[in-house]
Parts: structure tokens; sequence; C-alpha cells
């Protein structure tokens, strides 16, 4: 019986938890949640990785249409939650695709500590580029891990494209320079820098990355045109520090999260994005090359606050 339990609960989505264990009497929700509900609902957002933040955010709101009367269904509050979820997420304007440069290739700098998928993620936005009409080339310059820059040639060949690598326990900014100066040879308008996986926590590393944006940067002006950083979005808050330092090297034009298959965990996303400051620009959803979706705070936020995970 127990077992039964705890399976029925994994199938239960956010909102689906919400009900079971503050919102089950729409009368009571409209006279007004006492505390143990609404301690209830600021454990689940805080469980769910909504960090301290956006948990009070949340709760605020809840509070506040409370006190007013506001809520006269389940629909009008979940709405309401969905309405603040997606205006926190919402980026700033003109931040969705991926920059072009004025002149010369666009370079753009990936980064992210090892495990979070940011090789595969590369490989993903050559292939999304390569559906708009641009042409791509990749740079191999995680040289701190040969069996990334055999994996990056193994994307390159399937996605018919070429990459520039150098040798394992090369400098990684010589990679980047020399992927650059062969894009403007070929005539290639669009250059994904795959960074070394570092730990956040490795200071040489980080200044290695540091490297690399300033190799780019004389070389080409105002390269690195994006900087995105790719974080594992199951690890909730551990992710939003590795945001923190990661910025302090380079700073990121737009996060890209991965390993979202599922909500249990979602609310990391909403604390990133209020947190860093620095807007969602796509969600990996697996593993396929075409599993890398532009994000849409509205269309997330429903999602979230889904009755079943």
């Amino acid at each position: 019986m127990k077992r039964d339990r705890v399976t029925e609960q994994k199938k239960l989505g956010l909102w689906g938890r919400l009900k079971r264990l503050a919102l089950t009497d729409v009368g009571a929700m409209v006279r007004g949640f006492n505390a143990a509900d609404l301690e209830a609902v600021e454990r689940l957002l805080l469980e769910a990785d909504f960090g301290v933040p956006a948990t009070m955010d949340l709760m605020a709101v809840l509070e506040d249409g409370v006190r007013r009367g506001r809520w006269k269904s389940e629909a009008d509050l979940r709405e309401a939650l969905i309405d603040r979820i997606a205006e926190l997420l919402a980026p700033p304007v003109g931040s969705g695709e991926i920059v072009r440069a004025a002149a010369g290739p666009t370079v753009v700098l990936v980064m992210g500590v090892n495990g979070v998928g940011k090789t595969t993620t590369v490989a993903k936005l050559a292939h999304r580029l390569q559906g708009q009409g641009r042409t791509v080339l990749l740079a191999a310059a995680d040289t701190w891990r040969a069996g990334a820059i055999a994996q990056l040639e193994v994307w390159a060949a399937r996605l018919g494209v070429h990459c520039v690598s150098g040798a394992a326990g090369g400098d990684p900014a010589a990679v980047a320079f020399d992927a650059l100066e062969a894009a403007i040879a070929r005539g290639t308008d669009t250059v994904l820098v795959d960074t070394a996986g570092r730990l956040h926590t490795q200071e040489g590393l980080m200044e290695e990355l540091r490297k690399v944006a300033r190799v780019v940067g004389r070389r080409a002006p105002g390269a690195p045109h994006e900087a995105l950083l790719v974080l594992d979005g199951t690890v909730g808050q551990n992710a939003v520090q590795q945001g923190r330092l990661f910025a302090e090297a380079v700073q990121p034009t737009g996060l890209i999260v991965t390993k979202l298959d599922g909500t249990a965990r979602g609310g990391a996303v909403v604390a990133l994005r209020r947190e860093l400051g620095v807007p969602i620009r796509f969600l990996g959803r697996g593993e396929g090359v075409d599993d890398l979706v532009p994000f849409d705070p509205r269309d997330f936020a429903r999602h979230l606050l889904a009755d079943e995970g």
C-alpha cells in the first residue's frame, strides 16, 4: 500500500501536489488559507527548486489574492500563478534567436560544467542554425578532455560541417582563434566554440575561459557575440551557484537549460532567471538533434503547473 501511495505521488505534477496538500476545498480557498495551508504551499515551491526569492514572490501573489478575495475558483488561482511565473521568466526584448554579427563570422561560446550535455547542445545549436540557412563551423576547444574533441568531430561529420580541433591538452584559445580564421577564409557565418567542461570551482580553467573570450575578441571586434551557459535543470540551486561563478569569468548572454523532460524540479528555471538576470534562451528536452526548443515563458509556466508530472 505504501508503494502505491509513493507511485501516485510521483505521477502528480506541481499543481496536483498543491491541490492535494492545500487547495482541495475551493470554498476554503475563497475564504482564505490557514497558516498550515500556506506553509504547505511554500514548502512545495521550495522543494520544486524555485528558490527563496521566487517562492516569496509567488507566496505574496497568493496571499494578496486571498486578502482581496480574487480567487473564485481553482482555475482563477492557477491562472494567476501562471501569469506571475511567466512574468518572472520573461526575457528582455530581442533576446530570442542567436544574434548575427554586423560583419564577419558570429562567434558563440558555449560554456558549462561536465555532465550537463554541453557538447551535444553545441551540435543541436549547429543543426538549428543550419535549418535557418546559416553556415556553421565547430571549434573543439575543450582540449582538457580528449573525449570531448572526438565527440564533437563525430557530430560535425553527422551534420556535414567543418570542425577545427587541436591536440588534447593544447591551448583552447588557439583552437578558437584557428576556427575563427578558418571561418573567415571559408566565408562561414557562425562559429560555435565548445569550451572545456570545467568545474566552476577550478580557477585555472575559468581563467582559460577568459582567455578564449579575449583572443576571439581581438580577432573579431565584438566577439564573442553570444556566450551561452548550459545548465542542468535537475541540480536545482547548484545550477544558480554555477551560473553566478561563470558570470564572474564571462558574462552569459543567455542560458540553455537541459534535462528538463519532467517538471519535478522545474522551479530551478524560475530561480535561474530571477537570480542571475540572464534570459533563458533554449530548453534541452532530449538527446535528439531536434530536441532543443526556444524557451516560451508562458508555455513553460503552464507545463510547470501541471496536474500530472
